[in-house]
């Protein structure tokens, strides 16, 4: 008799808020499609059981903020599947790291040859995400190609999803909104969204408009958007984010939520929990949900022969650890987002505000067996931000493993974190 499944996952707790599921649901999976979501304990046969009581069963996660344009951005690019399905992660949505010079590139050694689902939002400037951002003189007005990098969006769709561009303090000082104006022209022409991010990034010029007040930068940026477009980093530590230097949230991020801007947290190594809690207590909750790992904030070696001519201590986003998507959804959780948000955060929000394919970020019947399954601990754990801030959190989620189509990756990247007990 032919099994009815090739796979099934018995005994989790399957969460699912596309579908509003939130319970005890058994998941049965075929040629490497969703086949059946099942009351636990139906009676099914598989040529596979895998049995993750006690643990988490979600729609495979998508990583909103990654850099994974290795080798090509030098120490900056990570490994994709290291960040992808080697940490639980099913689908990557690359921030900046090819360029319309670079998007073939990008085409044929990450998206094509990995194993973790990869889109990128194309870099607005013509250097994309080269070695980081060491060198703020790539990133001026003169080194943007509005038309070049509209014409590569519109010949790539099955990869190109939005643009991402940069509104912080130290480009500001230097040749004010220029950037930004360019940047959200490109948007608009390609009728995708725009992913901007805040909070400052390179230091101040010894020269130029080093008067430049970082409360400023919101209120200037803002009406040049669209809705639909990405504000990136709202918890940054650095100025020029969505908290003043008072201690207040901008009115003019609500006046954003309301013409249908969308908030990205972008986790990162300039995470905040001390402007997280600010912005939450002030109700301004992110709509997705991204790990923002880079070769600056993550415990990888550098490419031999990487440029050293700018110490790492003199980058505003040094400070490496260790970290991953499931670990910044621990983080939301020990904010107090209940769990159902934060599995959207990571699913079917980004599915809407990303602009991917419809078919991901649920587990509906028909829809690719893209799974991932969490363990769910419960205890004290110690969380810190770069800040060195310290917050208790009772629940910790650990990726177990992910299908992609499918397939099982168990989650085995050395960049995965292990966190103590507090």
């Amino acid at each position: 008799m032919t099994p009815e499944f090739d796979t099934l996952l018995t005994g989790g707790q399957l969460v699912d808020t596309a579908q509003g599921l939130d319970g005890a649901y058994d998941l049965g999976l075929r040629a490497g499609r969703v086949a059946a979501v099942l009351p636990r304990g139906t009676p099914a046969s598989a040529r596979e059981r895998i049995d993750v009581r006690g643990q988490l069963v979600i729609p495979g996660m998508i990583d909103t903020h990654a850099h994974v344009f290795q080798h090509v951005t030098g120490r900056f690019g990570l490994e994709a599947d290291l960040c992808g399905v080697r940490s639980g992660v099913t689908t990557l949505i690359d921030q900046g790291g090819p360029s319309c010079m670079t998007l073939p590139a990008f085409r044929e050694y990450v998206v094509k040859p990995k194993q973790t689902r990869v889109y990128a939002y194309l870099s607005a400037y013509l250097v994309g995400g080269m070695e980081g951002h060491y060198y703020p003189s790539l990133y001026k007005p003169d080194c943007v190609d509005v038309d070049a990098t509209v014409k590569a969006a519109l010949a790539n769709p099955d990869i190109v999803k939005g643009f991402k561009a940069h509104a912080e303090l130290g480009g500001f000082a230097r040749w004010g909104v220029e950037v930004m104006r360019q940047s959200a022209e490109i948007a608009r022409r390609a009728a995708l969204p725009l992913y901007i991010h805040f909070g400052q990034l390179w230091p101040l010029p010894e020269q130029g408009a080093n008067g430049i007040d970082a409360d400023t930068i919101l209120a200037q940026v803002v009406p040049l958007l669209k809705a639909g477009d990405i504000l990136a980093h709202p918890f940054t530590r650095h100025p020029g984010g969505f908290v003043n230097r008072a201690g207040q949230v901008h009115a003019i991020v609500r006046e954003a939520l309301e013409r249908g801007l969308k908030i990205d947290v972008g986790h990162g190594s300039h995470f905040s929990y001390a402007m997280a809690r600010i912005a939450l207590d002030a109700g301004i909750v992110p709509h997705t949900l991204g790990a923002d790992m880079h070769g600056y904030n993550t415990t990888v070696p550098a490419p031999a022969g990487t440029p050293d001519t700018h110490s790492d201590a003199e980058h505003l986003f040094f400070g490496q650890q260790r970290f991953s998507l499931a670990s910044a959804m621990t983080a939301m959780l020990a904010l107090g987002l209940p769990l159902t948000q934060v599995v959207r955060m990571v699913t079917c929000n980004v599915v809407e505000v990303f602009g991917l394919p419809p078919e991901l970020g649920t587990l509906a019947v028909g829809h690719p067996a893209d799974v991932t399954v969490l363990h769910d601990e419960r205890g004290r754990w110690a969380l810190r931000d770069n800040e060195g801030t310290q917050l208790v959190g009772e629940r910790l989620l650990r990726p177990a493993f992910c299908l992609r189509d499918g397939r099982r990756f168990d989650a085995d990247a050395s960049i995965l974190p292990r966190v103590s007990a507090a």
